[in-house]
């Protein structure tokens, strides 16, 4: 037995689009959990963290805000 995690969107009537295909002859169960935000909004940012064997082991060398423009670096106004 496997998961598999799969979002599925409705038209205005509640009909499914894209239902995937399943294998033949075989028993599935499904549990529907009805998401409050559309799927595109579900995705949080988390932090970044460096692995505790590497923090504070790395040092810069050189200038690294020359290495993209500045419009690049999102910074703010």
């Amino acid at each position: 037995m496997f998961a598999e995690r799969l979002i599925l969107e409705t038209d205005p009537m509640g009909i499914m689009h894209n239902l995937p295909l399943l294998p033949p002859n075989r028993k599935v169960e499904a549990i529907f959990l009805v998401l409050d935000e559309p799927a595109s909004q579900t995705i949080s940012v988390v932090p970044r963290k460096p692995h505790p064997d590497l923090a504070g082991q790395i040092s810069i060398r050189g200038d690294i805000m020359s290495s993209a423009p500045t419009a690049a670096w999102d910074l703010p106004a």
